[in-house]
């Protein structure tokens, strides 16, 4: 069962990573279009968090990506990192009104045409995804976790008889 574990982890990893390296990509740019133009501090503060957790986000993915087995016990900072990613995108979904792209949730523009709107959508939806991914490894951990204190000291599952020593 550790192998299954492992793999699912690998996968949700790499997906982190992923994901992350998209919405950087995306509000990189964003922020290189707008450095040099007067435009308002908040706006930039809001990219540069967005930056920020995204960076942060490869860094661990790459480091927990390493095949140790206390990678499953760093299932806090996952839900960390998603709570920051739920907090990025819903930065996201504020900063959208001002841009006159439509509702956040109407996404005709990421189907035919590339332009802002449909760049910062795709920032919107892959900050979402990887909100999702980060919790789901974070319930990973938590699972892997408490099996491997639940095991006995002969290896099996579940409950001691009364009165047996672990010895």
């Amino acid at each position: 069962m550790p192998v299954i574990s492992r793999l699912v982890s690998i996968i949700l990893r790499v997906a982190e990573i992923a994901f992350a390296a998209v919405v950087a990509g995306i509000i990189g740019d964003f922020l290189h279009q707008f450095s040099d133009e007067g435009v308002d501090a908040w706006p930039q503060a809001r990219w540069i968090y967005t930056e920020v957790v995204a960076g942060l986000s490869i860094l661990l993915g790459l480091i927990w990506l390493i095949p140790f087995s206390f990678g499953f016990f760093s299932w806090p900072f996952d839900v960390v990192i998603s709570f920051a990613w739920f907090a990025a995108f819903g930065i996201l979904v504020d900063a959208i009104h001002n841009m006159n792209c439509g509702s956040p949730w109407d996404w005709h523009f990421t189907t035919h045409t590339i332009n802002s709107c449909g760049r910062w959508k795709a920032a919107e939806a892959f900050s979402f995804l990887s909100a999702i991914v980060w919790l789901v490894s974070a319930l990973v951990g938590i699972w892997f976790t408490f099996r491997v204190r639940g095991a006995n000291a002969d290896g099996s599952y579940g409950r001691r008889r009364f009165g047996r020593s672990a010895v």
